[in-house]
């Protein structure tokens, strides 16, 4: 019987989710945690235990507020996520691949993906959490981390930017979007537009991001 977070990932239009991930490089998902697991999520920021490395992003120019880098093994429900996802979002990763004349590199299973990633020295976790104020915001940016990508991620509650676009997310809702790039029409068959993201200003209260990246990081 699927887990719980396999039956709610299952529960998205995965034929309507290609079709936004092709025409603009992002799709919304439906809830995938509730908000009594959103608390619960949230509360995880504070613990340093569960942490390799805190961001200010101010400091390094990537906009204004603070991200966390998870330390495996990762808390709940962190990597029940990432391997109720990674069967849906591969068929797509292979499909861009395709289009674009490239050898896809990712197996069937997350698990022997990430063993790849390990052999190539990419060793460090990947999975974060972001915390936003009053007026914080992220750059737009592209998260790679190494040569081995993935080059789709997961967020929830976050907003992401591709060709101009912008999406806000209803509570406890995921949003997939491109990691690095993807494929577009040309006249020449397919070429790689390069795509970011990031977050908008926030206007008041508190933002919390839950964001899930399927490679580890060099």
């Amino acid at each position: 019987m699927p887990s719980t977070w396999r039956q709610r990932v299952d529960a998205a239009d995965w034929i309507a989710v290609a079709a936004d991930m092709n025409d603009v490089g992002g799709a919304l998902l439906p809830q995938l945690i509730t908000p009594t697991e959103c608390d619960a999520v949230r509360n995880l920021y504070p613990d340093d235990g569960l942490f390799r490395a805190t961001i200010d992003m101010g400091r390094h120019r990537y906009g204004k507020g603070e991200y966390r880098y998870f330390k495996h093994p990762y808390p709940h429900p962190i990597e029940a996520l990432k391997q109720a996802l990674y069967p849906r979002l591969l068929p797509i990763a292979r499909d861009w691949w395709t289009k674009l004349l490239r050898d896809a590199p990712w197996p069937d299973t997350l698990d022997e993906w990430l063993e790849m990633c390990h052999r190539a020295g990419q060793t460090k976790s990947t999975a974060l959490m972001l915390k936003y104020g009053p007026g914080d915001w992220n750059a737009l940016h592209r998260d790679l981390y190494g040569d081995l990508v993935f080059p789709l991620q997961v967020e929830q509650r976050s907003r992401a930017q591709s060709r101009g676009t912008a999406t806000t997310l209803p509570h406890g809702h995921g949003y997939i979007f491109t990691t690095r790039e993807r494929p577009v029409r040309s006249t020449r068959g397919w070429s790689a537009a390069p795509v970011r993201h990031g977050v908008s200003a926030v206007r008041s209260g508190e933002r919390y991001a839950l964001g899930l990246i399927f490679h580890d990081a060099a």
